[in-house]
């Protein structure tokens, strides 16, 4: 059973969310928050599967709940950034709080049943198009050098090396990551399981240091890796 937080100031939306999702047998709500602050609250005491966080309320955005969720140990929820505005600021930011999901309000019910699956099951929940955005966002970064380095006079200083460096098979998988595919599509893609794929996606955000795939193709797109 998948266990899910809303999180929304608005109390008929959440009741809206919350008939989509419990209409599925393995998806159960098991709280609600209307404000940033309930948010980290209740993350803490229930320990949800998934949270769906909106962006703008009361006390406490959701970019800052997140942010506070994620630096929890005790929480290991992933979280779906779902707002109104399709703004690249929102998507930027979310992503770097440590959300693994963006998703409009005005997507259908099954986007979001969609959604709550995949992030349960350790995927990202970014299409291909928002993926393309993320990754045009950090080539552009890595490529003009940041005001402090211009004002120092001196170039920025490459990411250090991985302790234990990918393998073939694994910068194989961690492209196709990049290129925003299921456990199942790259399990087709390269012929092997798909107990075999979250094997070696769990060994590449490891190396990787990073939370989930999302992070993990951003931290691969600035070392250069895809």
């Amino acid at each position: 059973m998948i266990r899910v937080l809303l999180v929304d100031d608005h109390a008929m939306l959440r009741a809206g969310f919350r008939t989509i999702l419990e209409s599925q047998p393995d998806i159960a709500v098991v709280g609600e928050a209307g404000t940033g602050a309930e948010a980290v609250a209740a993350a803490s005491a229930l320990l949800p599967d998934v949270i769906t966080m909106d962006v703008q309320m009361p006390d406490m955005d959701g970019i800052e709940a997140t942010r506070r969720i994620v630096a929890d140990p005790a929480v290991a929820a992933a979280i779906a950034i779902v707002t109104t505005f399709d703004r690249d600021d929102y998507l930027h930011q979310a992503l770097d709080a440590g959300a693994a999901g963006f998703l409009l309000k005005n997507a259908g019910p099954e986007d979001l049943i969609t959604a709550v699956r995949a992030l349960a099951a350790g995927d990202g929940m970014l299409s291909p198009e928002v993926t393309r955005r993320v990754l045009a966002r950090f080539s552009s970064a890595a490529s003009a050098p940041s005001a402090n380095t211009v004002a120092r006079g001196r170039e920025a200083t490459a990411p250090a090396p991985l302790a234990e460096p990918l393998t073939e098979r694994e910068a194989e998988v961690l492209v196709l990551l990049a290129d925003a595919r299921s456990n199942a599509e790259i399990a087709t893609a390269l012929f092997i399981g798909e107990a075999t794929v979250k094997t070696h996606v769990s060994r590449i955000l490891q190396k990787l240091g990073a939370r989930d795939r999302v992070q993990a193709v951003v931290i691969a797109h600035r070392r250069g890796l895809a």
